[in-house]
């Protein structure tokens, strides 16, 4: 399937495999005031398909700074760096939480969380409330 609709059974699976929460900032849905979202990896304008090795849940907040960008520009070196992809790669090997931020241990870590703004204070607040109360991550 190479369309952008996505069946209520593979939404189900998306949903059920990345445990209800945001598979780039790991926010659960039951913290977020919007429904998540069901996010092509490498969106269908870049050749992606929507099948579950190219989905991911993302949160609205991650979503909609990511949209359709798979790669970023690494504000140090100049260099193109590719986005954490949650189907191919491991998110605590690219991050890790720091007082409430999340932090990169790789390039890509640190440019994902740079693009997808991971480190607002809102967000960072939400964390800090969530982990004090034990519901993050």
């Amino acid at each position: 399937m190479t369309s952008d609709y996505i069946s209520a059974e593979l939404r189900k699976l998306v949903i059920k495999r990345a445990s209800k929460r945001c598979e780039y900032c790991l926010i659960h849905q039951d913290f977020s005031i919007y429904t998540h979202e069901i996010d092509h990896i490498i969106a269908i304008k870049h050749g992606g398909e929507t099948t579950a090795d190219n989905l991911a849940l993302s949160c609205l907040s991650c979503n909609r700074h990511k949209g359709s960008d798979f790669a970023t520009i690494d504000q140090v070196t100049k260099e193109i760096v590719p986005l954490f992809n949650p189907r191919h790669q491991v998110w605590d090997e690219h991050f890790y939480i720091h007082n409430a931020r999340i932090e990169g241990k790789t390039q890509i870590g640190q440019a994902t969380a740079r693009l997808l703004q991971c480190n607002v204070a809102n967000r960072v607040l939400q964390r800090q409330v969530l982990i004090s109360q034990g519901q993050y991550p």
